[in-house]
């Protein structure tokens, strides 16, 4: 995977990100919210967390100071 493109999966890793925020708290501001649910959203926002990281961390060059 080239440079490029990491940094268009990172962009679209951090929009899936953002928009599981909205999703989770859309059902926790509603009338039942169904807990499985928002597990699964929350299992899935830490997975993609993890991939962000991977990927961020492989584009930040590491400095020796």
């Amino acid at each position: 995977m080239t440079e490029d493109e990491m940094r268009k999966r990172l962009t679209a890793l951090q929009v899936e990100h953002r928009d599981l925020d909205i999703a989770i708290e859309a059902l926790l501001h509603t009338g039942g919210p169904d807990q499985l649910q928002v597990a699964r959203l929350k299992k899935r926002k830490l997975r993609l967390r993890d991939q962000i990281s991977q990927i961020e961390d492989y584009l930040t060059p590491d400095i020796i100071a």
